[in-house]
């Protein structure tokens, strides 16, 4: 998500500042140090949670791409009713490891972003970031970054299509050789494959 990779960066500057003696890192940090990060990890909640949601989307997909590949093997006329089955399975299972996930992922913030930004970022610095992240302007950017990415994505897709998807069944044709399995249909990966899971 944006705000943790604008966190990051900020994170990394205040290293290379610390590297070069432009800030001095509390060995013990203060009381209200420590307060000023609990407050930026509060504000960064949704990304350290989407972060969950990632690793779940992407368990996810893994599973559907191999039963993608599966799905080859069944009677064409089987196909579209287990196709189904098997993204009803996927979805329930994003859905019951996502939370377990997200909520992992809020344990671990404090003992690992929280540790670096109290080693790394001075208590003004500190200051700095909570106001900037509270701002009204910093809202604003997130939500316009967020929807721009989701368009870039989209049209990214779009416009790389056509030098990708040859590329892409030309190596499955290869690796299905390798692997003794029915080479793929010439138009690209089968319809009948299920989609990843919705979320």
């Amino acid at each position: 998500m944006i705000r943790v990779s604008m966190l990051a960066r900020a994170v990394a500057f205040a290293a290379v500042a610390s590297a070069t003696g432009l800030c001095q890192a509390q060995a013990t940090p203060s009381p209200a140090k420590k307060e000023l990060v609990q407050r930026v990890l509060r504000l960064q909640q949704p990304g350290i949670e989407n972060m969950g949601n990632q690793m779940a989307a992407q368990a996810s997909q893994q599973v559907m791409q191999r039963a993608g590949q599966a799905m080859q093997r069944v009677a064409p006329e089987k196909r579209e009713l287990i196709g189904n089955e098997i993204q009803a399975e996927v979805r329930k299972f994003y859905e019951d490891i996502s939370p377990t996930l997200r909520a992992t992922a809020v344990k671990l913030a404090p003992s690992t972003l929280g540790a670096s930004l109290e080693e790394k970022l001075t208590e003004d610095e500190l200051k700095a970031l909570v106001a900037w992240l509270e701002s009204p302007v910093s809202a604003k950017f997130q939500q316009v970054a967020n929807e721009n990415l989701q368009t870039m994505g989209q049209k990214l897709v779009a416009d790389s299509r056509a030098s990708v998807e040859p590329k892409l069944r030309a190596l499955e044709q290869s690796l299905s050789k390798k692997l003794g399995l029915p080479a793929p249909d010439a138009a690209g990966p089968k319809a009948s494959s299920a989609p990843a899971a919705k979320k």
